[in-house]
């Protein structure tokens, strides 16, 4: 019976990068284990990336108090301008009505003020109804774009995870494919040196059979080969 080759040991594989090993691929008892090793600057964003969409999410539609305020800051503001530019338009046109009527009638109790006057009241109440409208739309476009903002922002989050998984993926079937490379190796190498053994035993058995018909010489040759083939 001729003895068997050892089965080749598994292959690891590794990816280096200057000289550190970024990841590998290896066999531990029976599992396959693959590990990608983060440098310390990436373990800290995507640690910091995990736990800030983690907080956030469940923050995502809630607005506190310094949040409320901050917005309603912003909208007294647009409310305060537009009231501004209001005054600004109408009281001039009141101040020159009412020098007007005075130059030429002398008195502001005529239907002539009167009438003027009701029609810039008018217009100044349409333009306030229009800005209460305006105030309106502004805090809606404010609290859309704090939300709009913190989406972004959580969108942020995600693709840094996304991208360190997308590296560790691609590093790992690197490492897998070099181990895979390695096995194939060793696979085929085995596979060969079993059939040079089985070769050689078939043509030691073929001498064995004729050296064996020669006399006590020839059985002495034959055993010396026989012992021979238990090493291939």
């Amino acid at each position: 019976m001729g003895k068997s080759s050892k089965y080749p040991s598994y292959s690891s594989g590794t990816i280096n990068i200057n000289g550190s090993t970024k990841a590998s691929t290896y066999k531990k008892g029976n599992n396959v284990i693959t590990n990608y090793n983060m440098s310390d600057a990436e373990k800290r964003a995507y640690d910091y990336a995990q736990n800030s969409f983690a907080d956030s999410l469940s923050k995502i539609n809630v607005f506190d108090d310094d949040t409320r305020k901050n917005l309603q800051s912003q909208l007294d503001a647009y409310t305060l301008n537009g009231q501004k530019i209001i005054n600004n338009i109408y009281e001039p046109m009141l101040d020159d009505l009412k020098t007007d009527i005075a130059s030429r009638f002398g008195n502001f109790d005529n239907s002539i003020f009167m009438d003027n006057l009701n029609s810039i009241e008018s217009n100044r109440a349409d333009s306030i109804n229009n800005l209460a409208q305006d105030v309106l739309a502004k805090r809606d476009e404010l609290i859309n774009n704090e939300l709009a903002q913190r989406y972004t922002y959580l969108g942020f989050l995600q693709d840094i995870q996304n991208q360190v998984n997308s590296n560790i993926l691609n590093y790992a079937s690197a490492t897998r494919a070099n181990s895979s490379s390695g096995n194939d190796y060793n696979a085929r190498a085995y596979a060969a040196n079993n059939a040079s053994g089985s070769t050689f035993s078939n043509y030691a058995n073929l001498a064995s059979g004729a050296l064996s018909m020669m006399g006590p010489y020839g059985m002495a040759a034959s055993a010396a080969l026989q012992i021979a083939k238990e090493y291939v």
